[in-house]
């Protein structure tokens, strides 16, 4: 067997939910750890998350730069946002954001990777889609507003964003991601080797 993560659950003797926000909540647990002692654990309780790295027939990946107020800076991202709905196809909310964000549709999809993003302090999962054979999207454009009222969309070569994440330039958590997996990829077993689409993901179960 190769390398690979395991479900595991120790006790909880008692939870709370101190905070409960419009789409996260705050949780404390009691944990009962190997050696019998209780310790305390709190938590960001969180819907879970789609990104979206599409690449262009040019090998230009999609990207956005919207203001992140937590950590007061413009980011450069990938199309991303929660899934609202539980038990929601991630590929559904995937080619909603893409549309939504970017304004743009995809005629091949590939799951290139799931990741937690902060599972020290939040239980987030997420998939980062790849998505290709772009076009312009159908229809009318999403009202955007607040935050995504001011984003800017460009088209950057995925080398270049290698680059920008290698030099500490780029930060956002699913862009580094998306971006070295798939410069892994192309330097490794191509694309078609990639999950397909609807591939299980434990961490967020859904119905295709």
């Amino acid at each position: 067997m190769g390398i690979q993560d395991t479900p595991e659950e120790w006790p909880v003797t008692a939870t709370e939910t101190p905070f409960t926000g419009n789409k996260t909540s705050v949780r404390t647990d009691d944990v009962v750890m190997p050696d019998g002692s209780v310790v305390r654990r709190d938590y960001q309780v969180h819907p879970g998350s789609v990104a979206v790295l599409a690449l262009d027939d040019a090998g230009q990946v999609v990207v956005l730069r919207q203001y992140r107020h937590p950590v007061r800076q413009k980011l450069w991202e990938i199309p991303a946002g929660l899934l609202d709905i539980p038990g929601e196809n991630p590929l559904h909310a995937a080619q909603r954001e893409l549309y939504e964000e970017a304004y743009v549709k995809a005629e091949d999809w590939r799951v290139l990777t799931d990741v937690y993003t902060t599972p020290g302090g939040c239980d987030e999962a997420v998939r980062i889609f790849l998505a290709r054979n772009l076009s312009e999207a159908d229809g009318e454009r999403f009202e955007v507003s607040e935050e995504e009222a001011d984003m800017e969309l460009a088209r950057v070569e995925l080398k270049e964003l290698v680059r920008g994440v290698l030099a500490g330039e780029l930060h956002n958590n699913c862009l580094v991601v998306g971006v070295l997996s798939l410069a892994a990829v192309l330097a490794g077993d191509g694309i078609d080797s990639l999950r397909p689409a609807e591939a299980p993901w434990p961490a967020r179960p859904f119905e295709v």
